[in-house]
């Protein structure tokens, strides 16, 4: 075979493997979610993983380097999640709304569209659970603090980008630092998932924040 055929063999190949490694990827993400909400974070064991997933050691380290790593894989699949649903929130509730130009709207109208964008968010309980219990694996040990902190400043960098941009369009600004702002909401929304998890509270996730999170965003909030 010349080089030319070799070339050609190779690139029809490459789309083959790629999609069988984020296969792979992905069944090892699914795996390591359920194992990390039924036996904790620092329990799980690559093999418990692997099993879970029907591959084997070699498959898992040839796709991650330690369950760490997994693990901010499956933070940053979570990340791109949310934002899409907010993003999806923001297009599919406020936007009518505002129209392209922007547009202003009224308390009840705010209350409202935030309560119908939280409707969007995934309420799999598993994740804050499995959350918390890595972010005090990262408090524990320095060696991932420092990625663990950085995944969550570009997440909160991001969420902020997107609910500034969203209250501009509504004709409304934060009256603290937009950042901050964000993360006092985010933690009441953390806060209330540990509550529901230790109450064993079964209502839906927008419906036991429909009162608190858009009232706090309403008083961090002035029309401009």
């Amino acid at each position: 075979m010349d080089s030319t055929a070799l070339r050609d063999a190779a690139g029809q190949d490459a789309p083959v493997e790629s999609a069988r490694r984020q296969k792979t990827r992905a069944r090892l993400l699914d795996a390591a979610f359920d194992v990390f909400a039924e036996h904790g974070v620092r329990a799980a064991s690559v093999e418990m993983i692997t099993e879970a997933a029907g591959f084997t050691r070699g498959a898992f380290y040839s796709n991650f380097s330690s369950k760490e790593e997994l693990f901010f894989a499956l933070m940053e699949r979570e990340k791109a999640m949310r934002i899409e649903q907010l993003n999806t929130g923001v297009e599919q509730f406020l936007r009518p709304l505002v129209g392209t130009g922007g547009g202003e709207l009224g308390d009840a109208e705010v209350l409202q569209t935030i309560t119908r964008i939280l409707e969007l968010q995934s309420d799999d309980r598993r994740w804050w659970l499995v959350q918390s219990e890595f972010l005090l694996l990262a408090l524990r040990d320095p060696s991932i603090s420092a990625e663990f902190l950085h995944y969550q400043d570009g997440f909160f960098d991001d969420l902020t980008e997107i609910v500034v941009a969203a209250l501009a369009s509504a004709r409304r600004r934060f009256t603290i630092e937009p950042s901050e702002a964000v993360r006092v909401i985010a933690e009441l929304c953390a806060n209330g998932e540990a509550r529901a998890l230790l109450s064993g509270d079964e209502r839906p996730f927008a419906e036991r924040l429909s009162e608190s999170v858009p009232a706090i965003l309403l008083a961090l909030t002035e029309r401009i």
